[in-house]
């Protein structure tokens, strides 16, 4: 059902080298890149992530509420991921923990733009 979600960025090859080398684990890369848009995924017919200098061409800035839930595959994927993306310059929004027992667990934090992200693991 999900095609792409797009997030907004300030500097496209930033970010780009940034989720290339966080989402690498995931087996995923650059597909399709233009001007102020680009889709990292693992083929262009499964769920993309989209990084995006705004059409509009004002500033980026992030939606309260909106956040793009990623998951890696288990609970330890989800804490090395998510020490990975603070030391590629995130910041902590969440630290990894179960937060429904048995049921969900999540590790949140915001990229170098500041759009809210979760590595998140169900079961």
């Amino acid at each position: 059902m999900l095609s792409y979600a797009t997030i907004g960025v300030t500097d496209l090859d930033k970010s780009e080298a940034f989720y290339n080398e966080l989402l690498a684990p995931l087996g995923v890369t650059t597909l399709l890149k233009m001007d102020r848009i680009l889709f990292i995924g693992k083929s262009m017919q499964e769920p993309l992530l989209a990084l995006c200098i705004p059409y509009n061409q004002e500033p980026q800035h992030c939606g309260n509420g909106n956040m793009l839930a990623i998951a890696p595959g288990s609970k330890e994927l989800c804490e090395q991921m998510y020490q990975k993306a603070i030391s590629l310059g995130a910041t902590c929004d969440g630290e990894p923990g179960q937060r429904i027992p048995d049921r969900f667990y999540g590790a949140y934090f915001r990229d170098v733009d500041g759009n809210k992200m979760v590595f998140n693991h169900f079961g």
